[in-house]
């Protein structure tokens, strides 16, 4: 177990840590962030965004002057990851947008780093150099070739110190192998190995080979038009290499085993929940589409997302989940609106945290939700630049459905769509979160006296 995580919603207070980005009131499109992901040890912390950059900050050792003050996070490296393209064949735009990042566990000095924008995927190394070879024998300190015939004697080069220098360099790029867009990455417990999967097809790699690509999992059916659902997102056991899931717009989730056969087209496991014919509507089947999909760090469990509610299933029982967490249950009164507005199709995430006792999603209005598994306890808050004040508490929120609205509560008439908390991240073992709204990344932490 880990410390603090015990009797979570009854001790912890989370206060603002940082928040960045710009306070400007118009948002370029290509600021606002699309993903969030710590690395395995917590001490970086990488966002992807529309405009194809990956920004990577890195904590700060804390200062022993101010114990109570524990490391912030801040810039360490910025770098193009993506640019945009045109597929003269199709006549189609592809974005710059990063869609996922995913790390590689530390082996080295180095830093590695998966990042995928619709196309493509890069692996990238982030380094740091702080010396700089000096004392070439075929060029001048200014990088010019001599003349052989002017050289006289051999000089052995020396590395002089120089300023901290933080390189990203792309080591791989995986591209061709998908005709649709991609929605996700995972990396195998092998660390060889990862998949991508698109709306139709899932694909293997190797970390070394770049020009070809293993299909294990393929739903295209041979007439488009019986097309029936489509692979919404996909991820590796986090300790048996040979096992994954995939979820789908049905909001089915299979479990795939990879020492069956080389396509996995016949699923281990099936898990789906069976409808409730009371709450059928035009929206059923759109609001049931799954958005996100977890492994536990356990491995025992699976979180879904859908539209209205979080799941978390036993791998051991298919036949319905063993908790259902209700996101924004009042919105299910709106879901017409939401569907004019486009808002009915957004992909909200869900995170656990370190010890898979709580999980985190997002919701409107810039407000996000937290689950404690074991009291059962809920918890809404809010990112927003109201509340930061280094260390301030943040106060839970309510959203008032219809009558008399008490005074700390919000009408759910007044909760702004275009705000909202696609992707959030936890940090691996402690309880600080990374929240992302539109272009501002926030960062809280639990109080400590």
């Amino acid at each position: 177990m880990i410390p603090g995580f015990e009797n979570f919603m009854q001790d912890v207070l989370w206060c603002f840590s940082q928040v960045k980005g710009t306070i400007d009131i118009g948002v370029t499109e290509a600021d606002i962030i699309s993903t969030v992901e710590f690395n395995h040890t917590g001490e970086l912390l990488a966002t992807g965004d529309k405009g194809g950059r990956v920004v990577i900050f890195q904590r700060e050792q804390e200062s022993k002057n101010q114990p109570h003050r524990r490391g912030e996070y801040n810039v360490y490296s910025t770098f193009q990851s993506h640019e945009p393209e045109f597929d003269y064949l199709k006549s189609l735009e592809i974005e710059e947008k990063i869609n996922k990042i995913r790390w590689l566990p530390q082996q080295n000095a180095a830093y590695f780093l998966l990042s995928t924008n619709d196309k493509t995927v890069k692996l990238w190394k982030v380094s740091e150099r702080d010396k700089r070879p000096e004392g070439y024998n075929l060029k001048d300190e200014d990088g010019r070739l001599r003349d052989p015939s002017m050289i006289t004697t051999l000089r052995v080069p020396v590395l002089r110190p120089m300023d901290l220098m933080v390189e990203a360099t792309p080591r791989r790029v995986f591209a061709n192998a998908h005709t649709y867009h991609i929605n996700s990455i995972s990396v195998n417990s092998d660390y060889e190995t990862y998949m991508s999967a698109d709306d139709l097809r899932i694909n293997l790699w190797n970390f070394e080979i770049t020009n070809q690509s293993f299909n294990i999992v393929d739903i295209k059916p041979a007439n488009m038009e019986e097309l029936t659902e489509v692979i919404t997102a996909a991820e590796f056991h986090p300790h048996h290499c040979n096992t994954f899931v995939y979820s789908s717009s049905k909001g089915t989730i299979r479990l795939c085993d990879m020492r069956t056969s080389a396509l996995c087209d016949r699923h281990a496991k099936f898990f789906e929940e069976p409808e409730d014919p009371s709450n059928r509507s035009f929206f059923s089947e759109i609001i049931s589409s799954i958005s996100d999909v977890k492994f536990s760090h356990s491995g025992r469990y699976i979180m879904t997302r859908d539209y209205l509610t979080v799941k978390v299933w036993d791998l051991n029982m298919e036949n319905r989940p063993i908790e259902t967490y209700q996101v924004h249950d009042y919105l299910r009164s709106k879901l017409c609106s939401l569907y004019e507005n486009d808002c009915i199709f957004d992909k909200f995430e869900c995170v656990w945290n370190g010890s898979d006792s709580v999980i985190m999603t997002g919701s409107y209005n810039n407000f996000f939700r937290m689950f404690d598994r074991n009291t059962k306890r809920d918890v809404t808050l809010e990112a927003s630049r109201e509340n930061s004040k280094p260390r301030a508490i943040l106060k839970p929120r309510k959203v008032c459905v219809g009558g008399k609205r008490r005074k700390d509560e919000i009408s759910v008439d007044s909760l702004d769509f275009s705000k909202k908390i696609l992707h959030t991240a936890w940090h691996p073992s402690e309880n600080i979160i990374a929240v992302a709204a539109t272009n501002n990344l926030y960062i809280f932490q639990d109080k400590v006296n």
